[in-house]
């Protein structure tokens, strides 16, 4: 079995690099110069969003995590209105990478706590998730976890929250939605037993998993059978999406390394891994020259 491996948001050359504005900055301005600023923003990131894909397909990655701050301020009205003046723009983008199996994801912060006590909180997190639904959506990709919208569990001890609130999004975010395991309030186990029940699909992360479990290896068979375990949360198994990082200074460091020295060798099974390191393309390129003959 290949693996296709991901690239995370930019590039450690200058190649893949995005615009963003303050919002101190933006606030001083009127609306109509707030309006102006956002699309010069927009149509430019479009234009480096265009890069980092051409770069995807000449280096023969075939999975790309978009950055969260993409389109700076669409989760707001002046940020909408710009964005929808720019829908043709952003679906020609989209489509070219459909047409050059290009799978894109994202990612969004860690503002989004869906299983949050306050509702305030979970109001916000719904509001960021809506911008990274319609921004899939304005890229003509599919309701459907081939386009994922990854986040983690949030506040522990509240699984049936978590459980509660997933089933009432829009579908729009839901059919992309995906849980990601922790090292902190939400192990593999249970947060396999959420998307379960929830109806998402989990993405297995080997590091955080190691270090929420106090483990020494990337072989020890409990890495392998929450990887099998995972798949089953998957409509489609082809599209398991998993993380791979390493540890900067010990194994366990939570810290992630430049590149990545120790890949597990259950991974020999994941049809698509996100590489997690600070040197993005490099890791992938050494990751790859280690394993010629499956990526």
């Amino acid at each position: 079995m290949s693996s296709h491996l991901g690239l995370v948001c930019i590039t450690h050359s200058q190649d893949v690099r995005y615009r963003t504005i303050t919002r101190k900055r933006l606030l001083q301005q009127s609306h109509e110069v707030q309006q102006k600023l956002l699309e010069e923003i927009y149509r430019d990131n479009l234009q480096r969003l265009d890069t980092a894909l051409r770069y995807c397909v000449q280096e023969s990655i075939r999975l790309y995590r978009m950055p969260s701050s993409l389109f700076p301020f669409s989760d707001e009205d002046v940020g909408r209105e710009v964005l929808a003046r720019l829908a043709g723009v952003v679906g020609r983008v989209g489509e070219w990478a459909t047409r050059n199996s290009i799978r894109l994801v994202m990612h969004p912060d860690q503002f989004v706590v869906l299983s949050s006590d306050s509702a305030n909180v979970v109001e916000n997190s719904i509001k960021i998730l809506q911008m990274h639904a319609d921004i899939m959506d304005l890229l003509n990709q599919p309701r459907s976890p081939w386009a994922l919208l990854e986040v983690h569990g949030g506040k522990s001890a509240r699984g049936e929250a978590l459980i509660e609130r997933i089933g009432r999004l829009p579908d729009a975010i839901r059919l992309r939605l995906g849980l990601e395991n922790d090292e902190y309030a939400y192990g593999a186990q249970e947060i396999y037993e959420i998307c379960m029940a929830s109806g998402v699909p989990m993405v297995f992360d080997a590091h955080h998993h190691v270090i929420k479990e106090g483990l020494t290896s990337y072989e020890d068979p409990s890495v392998e059978a929450m990887l099998l375990r995972a798949r089953e949360t998957w409509p489609d198994p082809a599209q398991q999406l998993v993380h791979i990082s390493n540890g900067r200074t010990a194994f366990n460091d939570r810290n992630h390394s430049d590149l990545i020295d120790v890949l597990p060798s259950s991974y020999a099974q994941a049809p698509w891994i996100e590489i997690e390191a600070k040197f993005k393309e490099l890791a992938i390129q050494k990751i790859r020259q280690a394993n010629p003959a499956r990526l």
